[in-house]
């Protein structure tokens, strides 16, 4: 029989190579998912956030094409930088998700978004609805009414797990700023860091603007997709209405693993112009 000490060093040992297997696992992910070599696979589940009739009416309306913008957006700012394939991300929309995610505690410690991480990757395992191949990405979407006057919490992205969790209003009217969302955290889960000051929500000069070179600096014409809002002076940003009106920045192009230049940003956007 095992002794005590011999059991306990065996438990250990036990539990190093399970962690060895989840790092690398992570590592062969982060590489696969950044090479750009292939497609990236990415699935949408929708969650009903509020429990709402109309919140649900809208969840039922969603069809692939509610994120075609999303696939869009990437096939024109990886052609903008030449990386990757035509269409470096296809979108797909599975069931909907019934069991609530998780919830990270307010103010949370490095504890609790360690917890919350691993919480969150089991619950996307245990309620996945996807009965096809298995996506390179998920983002699950939690929708909730525009009627809801409570302030939606943050949406988070996992890039251990390539996992996203967008917080979105489930209105038609909405859906370009809930696909900007959706494409700043899918770029989270590649590697991606925000670009955007955490007390304020106002881009962060110079890698958080789409034309830090701008003369004059304001109001400039578009966002950076992780600074995440149009800076139109000093102190006042909007946020985009949608994807046409955002781009990857080169700090956010070198994060997820393509050529750090690239053309000026797009002209004819619907804030294209200076007629703040």
């Amino acid at each position: 029989m095992l002794n005590a000490r011999t059991f306990r060093n065996l438990r250990i040992l036990i539990l190093l190579l399970i962690l060895l297997v989840v790092a690398l696992n992570s590592w062969l992910s982060r590489i696969r998912t950044t090479d750009w070599e292939e497609p990236l696979w990415v699935l949408m589940y929708p969650l009903n956030g509020d429990g709402r009739a109309d919140t649900q009416a809208y969840i039922d309306s969603l069809t692939p094409d509610t994120f075609t913008a999303i696939e869009a957006f990437f096939a024109r700012e990886a052609g903008r930088y030449g990386a990757g394939s035509g269409e470096p991300v296809f979108v797909q929309l599975a069931p909907q998700v019934l069991p609530p995610p998780p919830v990270l505690p307010q103010n949370p410690s490095l504890f609790d978004n360690v917890r919350w991480s691993l919480a969150m990757r089991w619950w996307a395992w245990r309620n996945d609805t996807w009965q096809g191949p298995a996506p390179d990405i998920r983002i699950f979407m939690r929708y909730y009414s525009p009627e809801n006057t409570d302030r939606l919490a943050h949406s988070l992205g996992l890039q251990k797990g390539l996992i996203g969790l967008v917080n979105a209003f489930a209105a038609e009217r909405h859906q370009g700023q809930n696909n900007v969302v959706a494409a700043h955290e899918l770029l989270h889960t590649l590697g991606a860091t925000d670009k955007y000051d955490l007390g304020s929500g106002l881009p962060v000069w110079p890698d958080g603007y789409a034309e830090p070179e701008r003369v004059p600096r304001y109001p400039q014409r578009l966002a950076e997709i992780m600074g995440g809002r149009v800076p139109i002076s000093d102190g006042w940003a909007l946020i985009p209405p949608g994807l046409d009106d955002v781009v990857v920045g080169p700090s956010t192009a070198s994060e997820i693993n393509w050529p750090a230049t690239a053309p000026l940003p797009p002209e004819g956007s619907a804030l294209a112009g200076d007629s703040f």
